[in-house]
């Protein structure tokens, strides 16, 4: 029998400063109810979904930065979101900032759960590849400071036997690492999931700029395919304090296909029937890890080729 899931897209247009939790959660809400009302097992929303994407901005006061993270998930605005889950019998995935007590010191992370139709937290994740800057950046239109207010994800690359597969979780620059993919797919995922904030303008390389929109589905449907995998990808899109993102809210099949795929700049649910078998044939065929790579062949090129294999550098 064929395990066909459900997945809406929770595409999210922009956040304001001014916009609380409890208005960002009554939208998370919503579009879980419209979910729920198509047939959804399964509701997607995006990276740091709760607040504005406020690595955008320069800060230096600690009782500033620390008003966009969560001390606890679920906490007192979260928790509707939690209960609705629960009532509706839906589950979900929510990015968010996190702020945590570890090892007697309060650290910042970029983070992520999955969640039950029972509302229980199935998984947790920190991103691990954190782009952009660690001070201050003269001259620019608007700051990218990921590495100034997050630090590097701790827990790895891991997997969860939820929904009736194998899950994964990565977060927006994650994506364009093909080893992101690779250590999950070695794992088994035939689901991957993520959100990212993404604009549209990069003023380390503006010439690019036109091409953001292709080197996302790049990413996704190369990680995808190459992996034998379902990637959901859900971006905060639209303009937001003034800075462009992009939108691009899909689905991805293990074909690399795109089967699903947001239409605007707002808060739009995107919706597909995900068929996780498909993950496995793509695996047991083209892809079948164990039958068609030679690792230890790879040492022969690189002697033919002069180039040093990673082993033969100490790693």
């Amino acid at each position: 029998m064929a395990r066909v899931l459900t997945i809406g897209a929770a595409q999210q247009g922009p956040v304001s400063r001014d916009e609380s939790r409890a208005d960002v959660v009554e939208r998370l809400i919503a579009l879980m109810r419209q979910g729920q009302a198509m047939g959804c097992d399964l509701i997607v929303f995006t990276e740091v979904a709760l607040v504005p994407f406020f690595p955008h901005w320069h800060m230096t006061d600690e009782g500033e930065i620390d008003r966009w993270f969560e001390r606890e998930m679920p906490g007192p605005d979260t928790q509707p979101l939690f209960d609705e889950a629960r009532r509706l019998g839906v589950g979900f995935h929510l990015g968010y900032a996190e702020l945590a007590a570890e090892e007697g010191e309060i650290r910042r992370y970029n983070a992520a759960v999955l969640v039950g139709p029972d509302g229980a937290i199935i998984g947790h994740y920190r991103k691990i590849h954190l782009p952009g800057y660690d001070r201050y950046q003269r001259g620019q239109p608007f700051q990218n400071l990921e590495k100034l207010y997050f630090r590097v994800g701790n827990l790895g690359f891991r997997t969860w036997k939820a929904f009736d597969g194998v899950v994964g979780m990565m977060i927006c620059n994650d994506r364009r690492w093909p080893e992101s993919y690779r250590v999950l797919a070695l794992q088994g995922a035939e689901l991957i999931l993520m959100g990212y904030n993404t604009p549209v303008h990069n003023p380390a390389n503006p010439g690019a700029d036109h091409l953001a929109p292709f080197h996302n589905h790049l990413s996704l449907q190369a990680g995808a395919y190459q992996n034998s995998t379902w990637v959901v990808a859900v971006a905060k899109a639209g303009t937001e304090e003034g800075v462009e993102q992009i939108g691009g809210t899909c689905i991805v099949a293990p074909s690399g296909q795109i089967v699903a795929e947001a239409t605007s700049l707002t808060d739009e649910l995107v919706v597909a029937r995900c068929d996780l078998d498909l993950a496995r044939l793509y695996r047991e065929s083209t892809f079948d890890f164990a039958r068609h790579r030679r690792i230890e062949h790879y040492g022969l090129i690189t002697e033919r080729t002069g180039v040093e294999s990673p082993g033969e550098r100490g790693g």
